[in-house]
């Protein structure tokens, strides 16, 4: 079945409207209520293209969360082949937070890593919510490695809540391992492409996305801290993170404008979530055209680059 989201409740009602006629119309007996469906088919479109054209900043919030939306492990499958995981951070154990390993990408062999929130409750518990531990980070530093040893592209898929603040992740280091795995990406010496798919939320996500290309999926949100969190540190009242998610500035929109993210992934109408195919398709041709920008570039040029890319936000003007 379908998931809705609460602005999403005049099409689920048309959506609603329109199974029951198409299956009043299966029936042997059924009338022909050929023109009927057609119109509500077309009423129903319609209406989500004018609720899409009007999301506000915690709508695509929302729309980023919806739990039918495309995660890293459904791009691995789609957009990839060949994939060989490679698990472990050779220190204190795998998280299964953060998935990566080898894979072919348009002919090309990369190292490929994302976080992995699960769909299933207990796929949702294997993989802690997207919420990496500090061997996650550390097993994305010894991708990165890998990568640069062997000259290797690096694509990352951020989708987390942030990282995971609990006892454990804080005594085995999680604010060093965070530090690591960003201080490694703006040292690499081969291309590295970032696409947030979802929630870009916290150090959790920019501990695998200090990139030469930063790019977002059209409904997704990137930000230092989620709605919620801002709301309770300046407002004392999570309930306000409605209010934190316009001041904020998370939407693609928005942090393309302030040269924050180098590009936005446009989703089908309606969200990725429904038609995940055409969503990944388009991912994956942006990916591909990012690439080929920064093949020609020589290491040093690539190092140069990602540390010019992160000085530069923040100085509009000067």
């Amino acid at each position: 079945m379908a998931t809705y989201l609460e602005f999403e409740k005049p099409i689920a009602e048309l959506d609603a409207k329109i199974a029951e006629l198409e299956a009043l119309a299966a029936r042997k007996d059924g009338p022909s209520i050929s023109d009927e469906l057609a119109k509500l088919k077309t009423k129903s479109v319609k209406q989500l293209k004018q609720i899409y054209s009007e999301l506000n900043a915690w709508r695509i919030t929302q729309v980023a969360r919806h739990p039918d939306r495309p995660h890293f492990s459904d791009f691995i499958n789609t957009v990839f082949t060949d994939f060989e995981e490679l698990a472990g951070d050779r220190v204190y154990g795998n998280d299964e937070a953060i998935i990566g390993g080898l894979a072919r990408f348009k002919g090309r062999s990369v190292v490929i890593m994302g976080h992995e929130k699960g769909r299933t409750t207990e796929k949702r518990l294997k993989h802690n919510f997207g919420m990496a531990h500090p061997e996650g980070y550390r097993k994305a530093v010894r991708l990165m490695d890998l990568a640069e040893k062997f000259n290797m592209p690096v694509l990352s898929f951020p989708d987390t809540a942030g990282a995971y603040p609990g006892k454990g992740g804080e005594e085995r280091g999680q604010a060093e391992a965070i530090a690591r795995g960003t201080q490694r990406g703006l040292s690499l010496g081969v291309p590295f492409v970032t696409l947030v798919i979802g929630e870009g939320m916290s150090g959790g996500a920019i501990g695998i996305a200090a990139a030469n290309k930063v790019l977002m999926m059209e409904y997704a949100i990137y930000s230092v801290i989620s709605p919620e969190g801002c709301a309770s540190i300046l407002y004392r009242d999570a309930t306000k993170a409605k209010d934190a998610a316009e001041a904020m500035g998370i939407t693609a929109p928005e942090l393309l404008k302030h040269r924050i993210v180098d590009g936005i992934v446009k989703e089908p109408v309606g969200g990725a979530h429904r038609d995940p195919q055409r969503a990944m398709a388009a991912a994956g041709k942006t990916l591909d055209a990012a690439l080929q920008e920064l093949e020609s570039m020589s290491p040093a040029e690539l190092r140069a680059q990602r540390r010019d890319r992160f000085y530069a936000i923040g100085r509009e003007g000067v």
